[in-house]
């Protein structure tokens, strides 16, 4: 056998896994479809995400934290929720932990150049890009794959981490639960007139969601999630019309805006594995879990699943045993299910719930709010967010 891991998918969660592996001693086989060039200078997408203490801590221990520039690091202090026009708002604060930062704001494609640049540090670390995998094949003692090129690796443990849309998923006969929910996400860099004081802001509207992330100063990530034909025909138009837009439909909270990069677009799809490991193979990242956006915790859950599998992986080596035992993996399943399922449960029931323009449904959703202001539950996700603060 020639190598203890395969990773399919060079995204943030088959990184940091490669990384935590490596950094245990572990020979690793990365196999990505992206050129090695787009991999290392990746290129915008819109998306900014919303990193906890723990996930920056994580980033920290991976040598990947300290490779973002300072001035692509944005404070989050707070985050408000308000229910249309109503004043009312559900606020996340960090209380009384001694920090006055929920987290941080850092664009996607940020971690991912840290993330890689802090992979190539490491020769245990085989990078195979620019090429896809056509086959997928376990047995007893290895799990093996078979590229395009009619080339093929094996290794005692295959990792998926190739999106929610994994392709290796359903060569591992792994089912998932995919709600593609007519609505698409638009996401992209907007100049504002009005300061954002560092507060990540959500407005679920009538027809339309709306949430605008604090960047620098004057400068602000705005998300705009529509039916999908609604959301295409805005991503079509000019930049102008687009600021105007944008300003009408912010109900010009924050002043004019104007566009500072394109909107990306991208249509929403829910995923959850039915199960996460097959015989000598796991699911990590969106593979295993995809997340709505709208409590930004899909990138923090999937990091946070890469530290637990390679903890396993690591700590099964240092003990003789194999990486690929279906006990170990039964073990990550059990424990990333444990911390997965709770939120994406809940994540998948606010949606529904805030996004019901019936009249039954804003009715629920006035009366639950109002409750959720006192509720304990509240306080309970600032402490989520605060973990390793």
């Amino acid at each position: 056998m020639t190598h203890s891991v395969l990773i399919v998918g060079a995204g943030p969660a088959g990184l940091a896994l490669a990384i935590g592996l490596a950094k245990a001693g572990i020979a690793v086989t990365l196999v990505e479809r992206q050129a090695e060039d787009e991999l290392a200078e990746p290129a915008f997408d819109g998306r900014e995400i919303a990193l906890t203490h723990a996930s920056i801590a994580a980033l920290k221990r991976l040598d990947a934290w300290d490779r973002i520039g300072a001035d692509a690091i944005h404070p989050l202090a707070e985050a408000r929720v308000f229910n249309g026009a109503s004043p009312l708002a559900l606020s996340f604060a960090p209380g009384r932990s001694g920090t006055r930062q929920l987290g941080s704001l850092v664009s996607n494609c940020d971690i991912r150049r840290a993330l890689f640049a802090a992979a190539r540090e490491f020769p245990s670390i085989e990078l195979v890009s620019g090429i896809s995998v056509a086959r997928v094949a376990t047995c007893e003692n290895e799990t093996r794959i078979w590229l395009d090129d009619g080339s093929d690796r094996a290794a005692s443990l295959l990792v998926a981490a190739d999106s929610r849309f994994s392709a290796i998923r359903g060569q591992l006969g792994i089912s998932a639960r995919m709600n593609r929910l007519g609505k698409s996400m638009l996401v992209g860099r907007v100049a504002i007139e009005r300061d954002h004081g560092q507060v990540a802001t959500e407005w679920f509207d009538h027809g339309q969601t709306l949430a605008l992330l604090p960047l620098g100063e004057g400068q602000a990530s705005a998300v705009v999630t529509l039916p999908d034909g609604q959301a295409q025909r805005l991503a079509g138009l000019d930049e102008e019309a687009m600021g105007a837009e944008l300003t009408r439909r912010f109900a010009r909270r924050f002043g004019d805006m104007r566009m500072l990069t394109p909107l990306h677009l991208y249509p929403l799809t829910t995923t959850y594995a039915r199960r996460f490991v097959a015989p000598r193979a796991a699911l990590a990242g969106d593979a295993a879990v995809g997340m709505h956006p709208v409590t930004a915790h899909g990138f923090n859950l999937g990091l946070a699943g890469t530290e637990r599998l390679s903890h396993l992986v690591a700590s099964a080596l240092r003990r003789g045993v194999d990486p690929g035992n279906s006990d170990l993996l039964r073990r990550y399943q059990r424990e990333h299910r444990a911390a997965t399922w709770p939120l994406y449960a809940a994540t998948n029931a606010i949606v529904g719930l805030y996004t019901d323009d019936r009249l039954p449904g804003r009715l629920a959703r006035r009366l639950s709010f109002q409750a959720a202001r006192f509720a304990p539950a509240r306080k309970a996700v600032s402490r989520m967010l605060m973990q390793g603060a």
